[in-house]
């Protein structure tokens, strides 16, 4: 069984389709329960290439806008502790014993998020609270226990990450011939059926599912918070973008499928009038149990073959802006070094 966060940040290692959560909230009271302000009221506009089919659709970007006319009285809106503001949010972060889950749980527990779980290491000197939970996100019994025991614990829930994810069985892909070809991608025993399902199911169904599951409670932190909107980070990755197989076909058409349906919850979810965000951030190379053959935690950092690969830093960045930014919805963030510009998209 694999862990799950409302942010967490050390656990026993596990890998299976089970995944690990993370729960985080600020050591403070969680800002669902402090918060008096009910959400500002922002006059949506229709889309123009809805307006016949869909009359209550709203253009996801306009949701979450929060612009005014008026110049900010004073520069204490631009301070880093303001824009890039977690404290006190509740958040669930899945697989996040190592690899990138572990950067996002520590990136939000760190600045004051709450979360559920890893503990033991990284879990000391953080303004929040991590949370262990084990849950199979692969099904839908476990995602709605999991639901019941945060609602159990919170009033809603802020920050959802989306990260676990298996990479399935690799392939040569390099032939001289047709006949050589085959071989490597049809001949091979790696290759079958059942590889490419276990690979979409842990992938992709379990971001619809647990996006979904959480919508009533996701949609209470944007009720509950002014000026704020619930939000869905699913980790996707650049070999969802990239033209090249990179000698996995199940996973990288996997991670495109993953994309997709980041666009598309957003788009539903904002038709239907929820002031809830659904981003994908696509990382390059990380270190990670796929880019380190099975290694965990700390020790992933030393294993990974590239000139530059990303620090646990530059994904903290990218999760703190995702998370935060009330005007992004619906988009994917690549964070990959600038590897899609070589390879091609």
């Amino acid at each position: 069984m694999s862990q799950n966060a409302l942010l967490r940040i050390s656990r026993p290692k596990h890998f299976s389709l089970m995944t690990s959560m993370t729960f985080a909230n600020s050591s403070h009271r969680s800002v669902c329960r402090n918060s008096s302000r009910s959400i500002s009221s922002i006059t949506p506009y229709q889309n123009h290439m809805k307006r016949i089919s869909n009359p209550q659709f709203q253009h996801p970007s306009n949701h979450f806008s929060t612009s005014t006319t008026k110049m900010s009285d004073t520069n204490k809106n631009f301070l880093l502790s303001n824009v890039f503001n977690v404290k006190g949010k509740v958040a669930l972060v899945t697989g996040d014993g190592s690899g990138i889950g572990l950067m996002a749980t520590q990136a939000l527990a760190v600045n004051g998020a709450k979360l559920e779980n890893v503990v033991k290491h990284h879990g000391q000197n953080i303004e929040g609270e991590i949370i262990p939970i084990v849950a199979d996100v692969t099904q839908k019994d476990e995602i709605a226990r999991v639901v019941k025991e945060i609602e159990s614990k919170e009033k809603c829930l802020c920050i959802l990450i989306n990260n676990a994810g298996i990479s399935g069985a690799t392939q040569q892909t390099e032939a001289k011939t047709a006949e050589e070809m085959k071989k490597n991608l049809f001949d091979d025993e790696s290759s079958t059926f059942d590889d490419w399902c276990n690979t979409y199911r842990t992938n992709v169904p379990q971001l619809f599912f647990m996006t979904t599951a959480f919508l009533p409670l996701l949609q209470k932190a944007s009720d509950h918070q002014y000026r704020y909107s619930g939000t869905v980070i699913n980790i996707s990755s650049i070999s969802g973008i990239v033209q090249s197989s990179q000698h996995h076909f199940g996973y990288n058409a996997s991670k495109a499928a993953a994309i997709h349906l980041t666009k598309m919850l957003s788009s539903e979810i904002a038709g239907n009038g929820l002031k809830i965000r659904v981003n994908s951030i696509a990382p390059g190379e990380f270190p990670s149990e796929m880019t380190t053959g099975g290694e965990s935690g700390q020790d992933q950092k030393s294993h990974i073959e590239k000139e530059k690969p990303g620090k646990d830093e530059e994904m903290a960045g990218a999760i703190l802006f995702v998370a935060t930014n009330q005007y992004l919805n619906g988009q994917t963030v690549a964070i990959d070094g600038g590897y899609i510009l070589h390879a091609g998209a």
